[in-house]
């Protein structure tokens, strides 16, 4: 597994309770909770890049 960087997060005390219940909802800490939707949010943006790429590539031919 990875190296994991440490940092500090200021976050409205309504959303952090908001996702801890989230977390506790899905079986995972806060932390992970926060590490996956960062992570899903990440993978959605790369997704949506490579999507409008191939669709300038497209227009090109």
């Amino acid at each position: 597994m990875a190296e994991k960087k440490a940092f500090v997060l200021r976050i409205n005390p309504e959303v952090l309770k908001d996702l801890e219940q989230w977390a506790g909802d899905e079986f995972r800490s806060t932390n992970g909770q926060i590490e996956y939707l960062l992570q899903q949010a990440l993978n959605a943006r790369k997704k949506k890049k490579n999507q409008e790429a191939r669709g300038k590539n497209q227009d090109r031919e």
